[in-house]
């Protein structure tokens, strides 16, 4: 009878599409050829509705997982059913429901063993636990009475309390079944990336998502990589580590730029102070950093040269030596005697030398060893006429011949030439268009706010991020 089934647990492979079913059988109609589960569960999740029913077409195998109340039945009609087999219903049967009603469908090591262990003595059962558990029996004695009953002993104590307990065989694919894999990761997956810990890596991933401690996991916007557009782009751009684009601009541009930005109260002296500390910071870094600058190592202080020239590069590279001088550095200023030089370079020179920084006139008093870094602030964006004086000259060749690297602060324009090799440029604000080969740029802030940049005709937004000194590379 079908009304014997309900109540059992099956699993229903469905096939790949629809996947596995496993639940308890609340209803069987062999006219429409349908079965119903309550409290499905679907590939080891529980299903959200409390029932479940499906068509014998689409069944391709039906396994039983548990008979309830198969004893009080199995008693009374084990000699009609004879030995039982296990059976998979193949898919698209009309008979898959209507076997149902047979109870060749349980595994035979469930039923069978029970339907035979019902119908056998309980002598035979002890037997067969007994050898079941290679238990030998022991030799005929000349007692034998007194043999045969403690063998008797024997089985009463360690054989019918486990009759039940050994004949039942463990379902190992039916609970298998129960358990999806795929399922419990990925929930567990989604589980721990909403409580904001790290993604666990499921045996399908090839190339699991990691992020920086300092990375945004959110989604957002789209990132826009070009955040600065200039009226007259020049020929050259670069780009940060991050990748926005830094595109290089004019040296007129550059002027207005700067024009404006005095106008609103970034004056000269400002600029310098900005220039010296973003230049002395990356001065510091080249030179080693904390590794270089603790107290064991005082008695190898760094030696800085810095050549400077009469005019507004010169000052910056002067403002640069006095905050490396105040930060334990050896600092040679190289500074020609003039006439008459730029009043901000009277004053940097003047704050310079109450730092015990040694300043020299003449290239025969700089180091005649080679020094740490050289600091080259001879060039001049509009007065190139000085590359032609003799103490330029001779300047340039000392750099050179020196062999040490060579940090070139605010350079000019490619057009003008370079008399120094410089492995490090270091330009303020937004790049001018340098030539290839001229050295690593970096770009530095000087402070000029964004409106400034408006109001030349310049959308802007910083690249900088955290820092005052940032890396360029050329796009």
């Amino acid at each position: 009878m079908a009304s014997d089934w309900l109540g059992s647990l099956v699993s229903l492979n469905c096939g790949p599409t629809l996947g596995v079913y496993q639940g308890e059988v609340s209803s069987v109609d062999q006219s429409s050829q349908t079965i119903s589960l309550r409290q499905p569960f679907h590939n080891g999740v529980k299903c959200p509705v409390p029932e479940v029913t499906f068509s014998a077409i689409d069944i391709q195998e039906l396994k039983i997982l548990d008979i309830r109340n198969f004893n009080a039945r199995a008693a009374s009609s084990a000699a009609a059913k004879g030995n039982a087999v296990p059976v998979a219903v193949p898919k698209g049967d009309p008979r898959s429901v209507e076997k149902l009603n047979s109870p060749q469908q349980c595994s035979k090591s469930y039923g069978e063993r029970h339907l035979d262990a019902l119908g056998q003595p309980k002598g035979f059962r002890r037997r067969h636990n007994s050898c079941s558990r290679g238990v030998n029996q022991a030799t005929p004695k000349k007692n034998g009475v007194k043999n045969g009953q403690m063998k008797n002993r024997d089985d009463e104590c360690f054989g019918d309390c486990m009759d039940d307990g050994l004949d039942t065989d463990f379902d190992f694919e039916g609970n298998l079944a129960l358990f999806d894999k795929a399922a419990v990761f990925s929930e567990i997956d989604t589980t721990e990336r909403r409580n904001g810990a790290r993604s666990r890596s499921t045996p399908q991933d090839q190339t699991p998502t990691q992020y920086r401690h300092d990375e945004n996991i959110l989604e957002g916007k789209p990132i826009v990589y070009r955040q600065i557009i200039v009226p007259q782009p020049g020929h050259k751009e670069y780009c940060t580590d991050s990748g926005l684009v830094v595109p290089s601009i004019s040296y007129e541009l550059h002027k207005r730029l700067l024009s404006a930005a005095e106008r609103y109260g970034l004056t000269l002296e400002r600029r310098l102070e900005m220039t010296g500390v973003c230049a002395s910071q990356m001065t510091l870094t080249l030179l080693g950093g904390p590794n270089r600058f603790t107290p064991k190592n005082l008695h190898q202080r760094p030696t800085v040269a810095l050549l400077c020239g009469p005019h507004v590069q010169g000052a910056q590279g002067i403002s640069c030596g006095r905050h490396l001088a105040n930060h334990e550095v050896e600092v040679v200023l190289f500074l020609p005697n003039f006439v008459k030089m730029l009043d901000a370079v009277t004053s940097e020179l003047t704050l310079f030398n109450k730092t015990g920084g040694k300043q020299v006139s003449s290239i025969k008093d700089l180091p005649d060893t080679p020094v740490d870094l050289i600091i080259n602030c001879l060039d001049c964006h509009e007065n190139t006429f000085l590359m032609d004086q003799p103490w330029y000259r001779v300047a340039a060749d000392w750099a050179n011949q020196n062999r040490a690297p060579v940090l070139s602060l605010d350079p000019p324009v490619s057009g003008q030439g370079h008399a120094v090799e410089a492995k490090w440029l270091l330009s303020l604000c937004l790049p001018l268009p340098l030539a290839e080969g001229a050295g690593r740029v970096y770009l530095c802030d000087i402070g000029v706010p964004r409106q400034v940049f408006q109001e030349v005709g310049i959308k802007y937004h910083s690249p900088f991020g955290c820092k005052f000194v940032i890396p360029l590379h050329s796009a």
